[in-house]
């Protein structure tokens, strides 16, 4: 049976689709070819995150192999689907020989409008859930009073959809909106991760998911320098 949050998620990609489609249109680009692209990764990553979990917890899916089939958004490796939704993409823009930071740019709406839906998820079901605080806002969950890590995640990728819709992206060169919605959620997820309560800690005290965004964060900002400065070469030689 699906669940609430698989629904939220499967209504984000829709609509994520509907609205990256819609981006394509100013790009230039076939519609089909934007929808296929999500399609290929999107069950790519699928596969990918719930083959993971099983190998976080094989016992539970040794003793009920048919498990794997289950429609729980829950039992799935999150970071591990999107990085193998996201490599196969890369192949298929290579192998169609696709404009890769165009394409990307016109992906950019759409997983905007699907960090939404996996927050508004994770509210539903629980998890990603924050550490335990004494604060007026905090939420009552799993026995304690815990900051509303969920909710944090959501206003925040509402916040970022805001700035990705309204900011006119075209002028700084392609690839750069994509850039600004990574760089946005890894900032986010940077200050988010300080009050989650299921953290994974590296050597004992550092948070993995932090050092990980403030990597991604570094290396987006690069690329947005270094593309901008490119963009606008090519722009003053056309010119001259």
């Amino acid at each position: 049976m699906l669940q609430t949050p698989g629904l939220i998620l499967i209504l984000g990609v829709w609509a994520g689709t509907f609205l990256s489609e819609k981006d394509a249109e100013r790009y230039s680009l076939n519609k089909d070819t934007i929808s296929n692209l999500i399609l290929y990764s999107l069950i790519a990553g699928l596969v990918g995150a719930r083959l993971a979990f099983a190998l976080r917890t094989p016992g539970v899916y040794l003793s009920s192999p048919l498990s794997l089939l289950a429609l729980d958004a829950t039992t799935l490796a999150p970071t591990e689907g999107l990085l193998i939704g996201i490599t196969i993409a890369i192949i298929v823009i290579q192998r169609k020989n696709l404009p890769i930071r165009v394409i990307l740019d016109a992906l950019t709406p759409g997983l905007a409008i699907f960090m939404i839906a996996w927050a508004t998820a994770n509210i539903l079901s629980g998890d990603a859930f924050g550490s335990p605080t004494d604060l007026p806002w905090a939420i009552q969950l799993w026995g304690e009073n815990r900051h509303p890590v969920q909710f944090y995640d959501l206003i925040f990728a509402v916040i970022i959809l805001g700035v990705i819709l309204k900011k006119p992206f075209m002028d700084f060169g392609s690839g750069i909106k994509f850039l600004f919605l990574f760089s946005l959620s890894s900032l986010a997820r940077l200050i988010t991760e300080a009050f989650r309560g299921d953290s994974i800690l590296w050597f004992g005290s550092i948070r993995a998911a932090q050092l990980v965004s403030l990597v991604l964060l570094i290396g987006t900002l690069w690329l947005i320098r270094d593309w901008s400065i490119n963009s606008s070469t090519k722009s003053f030689s056309v010119s001259e």
